[in-house]
């Protein structure tokens, strides 16, 4: 047995629900280390940020699911959906710390979403999750079919592009870490264009 046939199984053997519990477990540790002053002076912003790059790390391994199976053999699909939904926790959980313990001011909140390009281009990344969230489940699937569920899910790679842009933007300057990010996101979503096939003469004939 190969190294990635090996892997696989070992993937197979880890229940869904311990991805989600482990993960879904993740911001309240933060949260816990907001409350006790472990995130240091501004730990509401701190909060808020670690959230939304947790957020846009599990995207980017979701959508390496593919590639990374191309390039290895080892395969993640089993989990996927698993963390595409901690991937919406997340940003969920990012955007509660924002409206409840940052701005907390539903006026404001309106205000902003209007006035800063990045928290527009957050807000449309988020309503485009919503629905790929609500049908990443098999009844979906089945109601849906998978022609129609396949392309509904494609909102993924724009999802991401949007998310990925808030988070270059929110910045402010230019960091290394979210460009990077942006580099990754772009590669992967490279990996998933479809070039024309040369015919081969048999074909042409």
């Amino acid at each position: 047995m190969t190294f990635s046939q090996r892997a696989n199984v070992g993937l197979r053997k880890v229940p869904s629900w311990l991805v989600y519990l482990v993960g879904g477990a993740i911001p309240f540790w933060s949260l816990y280390l907001a409350a006790t002053g472990g995130m240091g002076v501004e730990p509401i912003n701190a909060l808020e940020r670690e959230l939304g790059e947790l957020a846009i790390l599990t995207l980017v391994i979701v959508l390496a699911v593919t590639p990374f199976r191309r390039l290895t053999g080892i395969s993640l699909v089993m989990h996927r959906r698993a963390l595409g939904l901690l991937s919406f926790f997340y940003v969920l959980c990012h955007l509660l710390v924002w409206l409840v313990l940052d701005v907390q001011d539903l006026g404001r909140v309106w205000a902003d979403i209007l006035k800063r390009p990045y928290i527009t281009i957050g807000m449309a990344a988020f309503i485009l999750l919503l629905p790929v969230a609500a049908t990443s489940n098999n009844w979906s699937i089945r109601k849906l079919g998978p022609v129609r569920w396949r392309r509904l899910h494609q909102l993924t790679y724009v999802i991401s592009v949007l998310g990925v842009a808030h988070y270059v933007m929110v910045q402010k300057v230019w960091e290394a870490k979210p460009l990077a990010y942006l580099v990754i996101i772009l590669v992967l979503l490279a990996t998933r264009i479809e070039l024309p096939r040369r015919l081969s003469p048999a074909e042409k004939g």
